[in-house]
């Protein structure tokens, strides 16, 4: 009877042992438990933690509620100002409602996925390039709108969007690194203008301070010298004072003319209005052309009216004078 017992009791015991480990359950901290009662939902979220569970009826499903980084794979469309790009992105997201995230939603990571990569390929659609290279929080937080409101019915919040890169066609890239080198063009030549612009203001105030020391000029033209002679150089430097260079265009510019009878000109005069006449070229004295010979025919034979077989003599030709020289002519 005894040994009955004993048997009794030890079935019972490997029985309430083999029930306890089918039926315990450990929850790690970042997760929650769902349970399923012959497939219906029996109450909220088990908390982390030991739990038990009954064997054969209940299934346990664990969801993770940590922050979840998921890449977007890059989707390749054509933006508003009709520039062809390729833009990944990466998603930060997390469960708040582990049932919803179980009963909602088959797989609520490929559904956040799926939905990630059609709000991408919808916002490359409305943007334009320079707000896909410059702008990118403004795109992020409407990318962030776009996915939370639909992940909310499925217990998932977005923490965060991030445009990870933009890839260009080689072309636009080119185009692009022209735009930027003629831009900086543009601004190295304003610069350069506003450098000389305050430059001859400054020369200008200095000529002004200068014109009325000449002594100033004299040691301004020195220092120019000794500048230029510096580091042994060759050049040879003859300054010619610009004073001087005035003074004989002045001096040219205008005619001197000494009192003299009235009507009549100085020699000193004529010889500044009267241009000066270029240098006659040496003549060569040619020869007179010989004179031309008289012709005279010898009285041909011919029938004449009168019968007598006869011609007359024709006229004398005139005498021919000689042409007349070249000098003459001129």
């Amino acid at each position: 009877m005894v040994q009955e017992l004993v048997t009794a009791g030890v079935a019972l015991g490997c029985a309430g042992v083999v029930y306890f480990m089918a039926a315990a359950r450990v929850i790690k901290q970042y997760e929650r438990g769902v349970v399923l009662r012959l497939g219906r939902l029996t109450s909220a979220a088990r908390e982390p933690g030991f739990t038990m569970i009954i064997p054969g009826f209940d299934r346990l499903r664990k969801v993770n509620m940590q922050i979840v980084t998921l890449p977007v794979p890059a989707q390749e469309g054509i933006t508003r100002d009709n520039v062809t790009v390729r833009v990944d992105a990466v998603v930060y997201f997390k469960v708040v409602d582990a049932a919803d995230a179980v009963i909602r939603v088959e797989d609520y990571r490929f559904a956040v996925s799926q939905m990630a990569q059609t709000s991408l390929r919808s916002i490359i659609g409305k943007s334009e390039l320079d707000d896909l290279l410059s702008n990118r929080e403004k795109l992020n937080q409407g990318l962030e709108l776009m996915m939370d409101s639909p992940a909310i019915g499925w217990g998932v919040t977005v923490d965060r969007v991030e445009i990870k890169d933009v890839s260009l066609p080689e072309t636009m890239k080119r185009s692009m690194a022209r735009q930027a080198e003629a831009t900086r063009d543009r601004r190295a030549r304003v610069i350069n203008a506003d450098a000389e612009l305050q430059a001859s203001k400054k020369l200008a105030e200095a000529a002004a301070a200068m014109s009325g020391q000449p002594a100033a000029l004299q040691l301004r033209l020195l220092q120019t010298v000794v500048a230029v002679a510096a580091e042994k150089n060759s050049t040879l430097v003859l300054p010619f004072p610009v004073e001087l260079l005035r003074f004989l265009e002045r001096s040219g510019t205008q005619a001197p003319v000494q009192p003299g009878p009235a009507g009549a000109e100085t020699p000193q005069a004529a010889a500044v209005t009267e241009e000066p006449r270029p240098p006659a070229a040496a003549q060569v004295p040619e020869e007179p052309a010989p004179e031309r010979p008289r012709i005279t025919e010898e009285p041909s034979r011919t029938p004449d009216g009168d019968g007598t077989g006869i011609a007359p003599e024709p006229a004398p030709a005139p005498d021919l004078e000689p042409l007349p020289d070249v000098e003459e002519l001129r």
